[in-house]
């Protein structure tokens, strides 16, 4: 370890935290919620000396399970929605819910059963909440979830089928639904605002508490939305590339690349940027405004570089190697949202546009350890080529745990790779310990705290040095395993704690 003497011109914005998803948190609900179990980990985080707690994409998962396929882009997972704080506001009675077998294992969501289950809780908290609530009233009013809440109704309308399967004329429409209609499904227009009304609440609440301790929120946003959403449904012909029919031309995906051999087919819509300068780029500039003010203190935003180029493969195809590169709107987007922090995930095929477009907005982007050993001596994952304007990790929510990464090699793979960790190590004067595979991980995650990157993020998973088993999402595969795992309340020790609040003052974050 570093002495102090070593760290007395440290930059005054160092700071490390943890990746968590939400609904990896404990709870006795499935999932992890707005709740006790996160203001728990609040605590923890602060026992930890962390500054940062990031977080997935808030927003109602889609297919695949995945937050990054959601049917709406300003909604937040009414999932996450606590029953214990409803119980305290008087909307709901223990016994409304004890008796559900929310999963069968307490490490995995079971998002069937939520799906099932928790919107008929819901709507018996919402059938004691006060109507007539002044603040209720002012939330309607502004109306800005009326499109998720009408987009939800239809779909249960249409036993939650995609729009492009409803009956007309709501298919076809884009929104242009009838009075008769909303007069006849008031109650259920209303629930599902109110389940927006309610995440906000908590979520408000749970993201002051953060605050009060120095701990900021380092949200996640997907750069696209799914086909199946508000967006695709009522405003194709304004944001996306459309054919005469008003389906989508082009779908989003990524070329061959370190995660998949024919790249990965994601099939969300893709921008048409030409329309979206018209206005100058409003749209996108609200969404990201609006999510600072009511989700995050940063945001992450997923897949940075399509906004230099993005890769867009004709609707259809069998594999993203059909794809092509189209150009996107560069800087000219955050033109006039200077003073908002932006990383920028700058990871996958990366070249010298997207290089520009990262000196042009001043982002800081990311480094990834687990990329750093492919032979290449200069290779700009190794902590010892970070700048200071950069957000390190370990690994992300798509990557293998830690221990996972080490144990997956052969043995010629681990020697050069832990030749290549040693010399890191000496360089910044950090010991490497081999003893055990915990020991290694946690040399590597010294490592990262020592290394010039103004942030460090560390996944949970690789703090407790969890296996494979632990692994958030495995891209391009659909699996019961994706996006499911969780932790219990045993999992966040006063050992591991104090050793990541050691680090922080060691390494002055």
């Amino acid at each position: 370890m570093q002495t102090d003497e070593k760290m007395e011109n440290r930059n005054i914005n160092r700071k490390a935290g943890i990746l968590m998803p939400v609904s990896s948190l404990p709870s006795n609900v499935g999932i992890g919620t707005f709740g006790k179990g996160a203001y728990a980990f609040v605590d923890w985080l602060q026992s930890a000396g962390m500054r940062v707690w990031q977080v997935l994409p808030l927003l109602p998962t889609g297919y695949g399970d995945s937050p990054y396929q959601s049917c709406a882009s300003n909604a937040l997972n009414y999932y996450f929605i606590d029953f214990e704080l409803l119980e305290e506001d008087g909307l709901l009675e223990r016994a409304d819910y004890a008796e559900i077998v929310w999963a069968e294992d307490e490490r995995r969501v079971d998002y069937g059963k939520q799906f099932a289950c928790k919107t008929q809780v819901l709507e018996k908290a919402f059938s004691r909440f006060d109507k007539k609530n002044a603040g209720w009233r002012a939330f309607l009013k502004k109306g800005e979830y009326a499109d998720f809440a009408l987009f939800m109704t239809l779909k249960h309308k249409h036993n939650y089928a995609p729009w492009t399967d409803w009956a007309e004329p709501y298919k076809s429409c884009e929104g242009n639904v009838s009075e008769e209609f909303y007069k006849e499904n008031a109650d259920e227009l209303a629930f599902w605002q109110f389940t927006q009304y309610i995440c906000l609440k908590q979520w408000k609440a749970l993201r002051a508490y953060a605050n009060e301790r120095d701990i900021q929120i380092m949200g996640d946003m997907p750069i696209y939305v799914s086909a199946d959403s508000v967006e695709m449904w009522k405003y194709r012909r304004q944001l996306f590339m459309i054919d005469k029919d008003g389906n989508p031309a082009l779908c989003a995906g990524v070329p061959p690349d370190a995660f998949c051999d024919d790249g990965q087919l994601w099939g969300n819509p893709v921008y048409d940027w030409a329309k979206l300068k018209k206005d100058g780029f409003a749209w996108w500039k609200r969404r990201i405004v609006s999510a600072f003010e009511t989700q995050f203190d940063i945001i992450r935003i997923d897949h940075f570089r399509a906004f230099d180029r993005f890769y867009a493969i004709p609707v259809g195809a069998e594999t993203a190697k059909e794809g092509e590169w189209m150009d996107g709107p560069k800087a000219a987007l955050f033109e006039g949202l200077e003073k908002y922090p932006i990383v920028a995930e700058d990871l996958g095929v990366i070249d010298d546009g997207v290089r520009q477009l990262l000196r042009d907005t001043d982002y800081p982007g990311m480094k990834v350890f687990e990329f750093a050993f492919d032979g290449n001596p200069d290779n700009e994952y190794l902590p010892s080529k970070y700048n200071q304007n950069c957000v390190a990790y370990t690994g992300t929510h798509d990557n293998n745990t830690l221990k996972a990464f080490i144990e997956s090699m052969d043995k010629a793979e681990r020697a050069a790779f832990e030749k290549k960790l040693e010399e890191e190590c000496l360089r910044a004067d950090v010991a490497y310990v081999t003893e055990t595979i915990e020991d290694e991980c946690k040399s590597i995650i010294e490592l990262l705290f020592s290394s010039n990157a103004d942030t460090v993020i560390v996944p949970m998973h690789d703090v407790s040095c969890f296996g494979s088993e632990a692994r958030l999402n495995a891209p391009s595969t659909l699996s019961s395993q994706n996006w499911t795992f969780r932790f219990v309340e045993t999992d966040f020790g006063r050992r591991k704690a104090a050793w990541l609040k050691q680090l922080s003052e060691i390494y002055g974050r």
